[in-house]
């Protein structure tokens, strides 16, 4: 039947049959049985799918523009690299998204898969190189120590517009929530003991003012992600790439995506430089961890609620315990949390993998873009969680947290100026035994 056609392929290691019905080849074929560790596939992060097919589609241009690739063929890539950036395509990425060779295996698939999607629109029969070649053609002047890493530049750089929407969204509904509580008194806390009074506006707006920051970092990553080193080729020097290439891949590059990029001043230092990436994964994690501030805060806000602190009310969203009556337990912080746990791991993994480079080439690239992607993704989820199903549904007894506030013998802190220290402490055991 056609569903179980084949076509033969070679490799430098050599000769395989593989579907006929795929656009991707052998090389990917290879790497499907190689690379048999995790469950997510290169096609799984959409994002660096589209952001290879750009790259693609830029050298495509470029080098038509330097006569090294004729019109007809440029054209047909550029077509098929349009197909790709659709997202049409992303099943034709199967590869284990942990896998070895620094991305040469995610490379060679959008080579394939541009070829052969370039053949079939054509006219051509899909694996006919003779007309449109994944690595002579579509790879020209190209290397995956430069591409892969400016894919996932613009992947990251792509995954940032809604991480940015979903951390301004929560901060904008933790504004609200501080706005109406800006005079409603409750009782501050150091080290989990009763301190000095303070309002509920102020407290909420914390988590505001900590995820602001946080949209600032984000943004603050575009000119270091933004500056590539694509035309570098395999360690630096530019080898098999026209001398005008690296100017003109980037210009064109920067002209289909929008984006202000630049070449790395010196390539050969860019091949191994993981800094973008580092720093990007250390600003998720400090994301993580003012989200999990504030997800851990409410939650013991809410304790109890009888015999805990009781200082929020939240909306019940489940049933809290398969024995226990009315028990509700507060899941969607706790659901926050674990994904704060995780995206605190996945910075350990980058920064473990980045301090791996040896000599003109860091290895492990494959495992920081999916960790980096897969915390984006887990961070705007959460959020978005968090703000729809818990944020927006808080409420305060304000009356009974103000007469708290008023018994706390920590009020008279606030008359140090008048009778010093000792005359404030003074106070304090008569007010806590009348209870005014």
């Amino acid at each position: 039947s056609a569903g179980n056609a084949t076509r033969t392929g070679h490799d430098c290691v050599g000769v395989l049959e593989g579907p006929a019905d795929v656009y991707r080849g052998i090389p990917t074929l290879r790497a499907l049985r190689n690379f048999t560790v995790g469950r997510v596939r290169v096609g799984d992060h959409p994002e660096l799918v589209r952001g290879y097919a750009l790259v693609k589609r830029a050298c495509a241009l470029a080098n038509e523009e330097l006569g090294l690739l004729d019109a007809d063929r440029a054209r047909l890539i550029t077509q098929s690299c349009r197909d790709v950036e659709s997202g049409a395509l992303d099943d034709q990425f199967p590869i284990d998204a942990l896998q070895g060779g620094a991305g040469t295996s995610t490379n060679m698939n959008v080579n394939e898969v541009v070829a052969n999607r370039a053949l079939e629109l054509g006219g051509h029969a899909r694996g006919d190189y003779r007309f449109i070649h994944p690595n002579d053609d579509v790879n020209r002047s190209q290397s995956t120590n430069d591409t892969y890493p400016t894919a996932c530049r613009l992947a990251i750089l792509d995954a940032l517009g809604p991480l940015l929407q979903s951390t301004r969204s929560l901060a904008r509904s933790f504004h609200r929530l501080a706005d109406r509580h800006a005079d409603d008194v409750t009782i501050g806390r150091t080290q989990l003991q009763d301190a000095v009074p303070m309002t509920f506006g102020q407290e909420f707006h914390v988590f505001a003012s900590l995820l602001k920051a946080d949209a600032r970092a984000l943004e603050g990553l575009r000119p270091t992600l933004e500056t590539i080193n694509l035309g570098a080729t395999a360690v630096g020097t530019g080898i098999c790439a026209d001398v005008r290439f690296r100017e003109s891949a980037v210009r064109h590059l920067a002209a289909i995506t929008g984006l202000a990029l630049s070449a790395a001043p010196d390539p050969v230092a860019a091949v191994t430089d993981m800094s973008a990436f580092v720093t990007t994964s250390s600003t998720l994690k400090n994301l993580a961890i003012h989200l999990k501030k504030a997800a851990d805060d409410l939650r013991l806000l809410n304790s109890g609620p009888h015999a805990g602190l009781d200082e929020i009310d939240v909306p019940a969203r489940q049933a809290g315990s398969s024995i226990m009556p009315g028990k509700v337990n507060p899941v969607i912080p706790e659901c926050v949390d674990q994904c704060c746990f995780m995206v605190i791991g996945m910075d350990a993994t980058v920064g473990m993998a980045s301090s791996e480079g040896q000599l003109q080439l860091n290895a492990f690239e494959p495992v920081v873009i999916h960790q980096i992607l897969t915390a984006m993704e887990l961070l705007g989820n959460a959020m978005d969680m968090f703000r729809e199903r818990y944020v927006a549904g808080i409420t305060v007894d304000t009356a009974r947290r103000r007469r708290y506030a008023a018994a706390s013998p920590s009020i008279p802190a606030a008359l140090h100026p008048v009778l010093g220290h000792d005359g404030s402490v003074a106070l304090a055991p008569g007010a806590t035994r009348s209870g005014r």
